[in-house]
């Protein structure tokens, strides 16, 4: 009987495995915090399933990392969160939570999936994208039943088609000419990224209060102060133009100071949550017409990049920042060879 060939990971499944180990152990170790304190009928079963999600993958990238002799990463555990602390979030807060993590895995699973070759890989990865899928639909439907859900501005309908018959259209940058109105494209990425800074200015706030180290509470401020700032612009690019953005929901936090979760932990949240903030001003930028928005988004994403490089430096100087796996430095083995 002829042997079967064993097909061997690429760069980029052992890239999306390793990824996706680090953000479901830290997801698991946020979500069991929120579940021993957890109250609303309606929305514990939506956290509860969120982390038996995560507590599943796990168990199956353990299986996959023992038979392809992957060394498993050390991620997050027990030992990051201290369940005896005090209650942080609302109810409100815990679904809105996880509503918005939803969207980030979604986007996160899906680059997966493309990027997986191997079929037990590929599996896996859509898999995780349905269960995604799945939960962002739940934890949406019972934000609407609750009437904390946040709905996108409302513009009329189109009764015609029409094409674009001047290059003004794109214009802009001229302070001293009028501006086109916004596009219900340009509208939905606005308003995207008001949530999306809005879910990060509190996550910021609350791990500023109960970090101990003072360097942390700093860039945990200096990170809710720019997500404000981007706020006010995206709000105000939409003002200009009278289209008022729907309020979000009351998702307030408690005023508790005491450490709940590890400094790693933070710190690695936080670099999740920027790294997507600045895929979300990527896409925005390129599906945006109007190339003042452009170059907003550009210089945004650049202002996130240096907070997100600060993280790094801190969490670097700490030994918190768990190295991806990646190919030896040739040069240096022949080098350093005896």
């Amino acid at each position: 009987m002829k042997e079967e060939k064993k097909i061997y990971l690429t760069s980029a499944e052992i890239a999306s495995l390793w990824t996706a180990y680090m953000n479901d152990s830290m997801s698991k170790t946020v979500l069991s915090f929120m579940l021993k304190h957890i109250k609303d009928p309606n929305i514990k079963p939506i956290i509860q399933t969120a982390h038996d999600i995560s507590s599943n993958h796990l168990e199956q990238l353990h299986v996959i990392f023992e038979n392809e002799d992957y060394a498993v990463p050390n991620g997050f555990t027990e030992q990051d969160v201290n369940m005896n602390a005090p209650w942080l979030f609302s109810d409100s807060f815990c679904l809105t939570y996880v509503n918005h993590m939803t969207k980030v895995g979604m986007l996160g699973y899906s680059g997966f999936v493309a990027m997986s070759s191997k079929e037990e890989i590929r599996n896996y990865f859509i898999q995780g994208l349905s269960e995604t899928v799945n939960l962002f639909n739940q934890s949406s439907e019972v934000a609407l039943s609750k009437g904390i859900n946040s709905r996108h501005p409302y513009i009329e309908v189109p009764k015609e088609t029409d094409y674009v018959d001047s290059k003004k259209y794109m214009a802009g940058l001229n302070p001293f000419s009028e501006k086109r109105p916004l596009n219900a494209i340009e509208i939905s990425h606005l308003y995207m990224n008001v949530l999306t800074n809005e879910m990060g200015a509190k996550l910021c706030l609350c791990f500023a209060q109960t970090s101990p180290l003072k360097e942390v509470q700093e860039h945990m401020i200096r990170a809710k102060e720019i997500s404000q700032k981007h706020i006010k612009i995206f709000v105000s690019t939409l003002m200009k133009d009278d289209i008022q953005t729907p309020h979000s929901p009351d998702v307030s936090i408690s005023d508790s100071t005491t450490q709940t979760f590890s400094d790693k932990l933070l710190m690695f949240h936080i670099s999740l949550i920027s790294s997507s903030g600045v895929g979300n001003y990527a896409t925005s930028s390129s599906a945006s017409q109007r190339n003042d928005l452009a170059v907003n988004y550009e210089r945004l994403s650049l202002e996130v990049a240096k907070l997100a490089k600060s993280g790094a430096d801190i969490m670097i100087k700490h030994n918190w920042l768990e190295q991806p796996p990646g190919t030896k430095d040739r040069e240096k083995l022949a080098r350093e060879k005896s």
